[in-house]
């Protein structure tokens, strides 16, 4: 499938730049720069989406941990603990 982008004089040029002092051709750097884009919108998407989810989820049923909890996990983990998370409450 071909697809078309129109772009101003000024980013064809630094997109041509690019690619002469990559080794690849314009095509290419587009192509990537449009599929690491994606990916990542994918991703933030995905998060805004789960981060929804938990908010609803929590207007529901009011659980949730404290950010002191959070904070105590997170401090234990990074010290190397293997601990794990505490139950939520309400």
């Amino acid at each position: 499938m071909a697809t078309s982008v129109k772009l101003d004089d000024n980013l064809k040029s630094r997109v041509q730049n690019l690619a002469e002092a990559r080794n690849r051709s314009a095509h290419w750097i587009m192509r990537e720069a449009i599929r690491d884009y994606v990916d990542r919108e994918e991703k933030r998407e995905a998060l805004k989406q789960d981060a929804l989810h938990t908010w609803e989820s929590y207007q529901q049923n009011g659980l949730h941990l404290t950010m002191e909890e959070a904070d105590d996990w997170l401090a234990k983990l990074e010290a190397g603990e293997n601990v794990e998370l505490s139950k939520c409450h309400v």
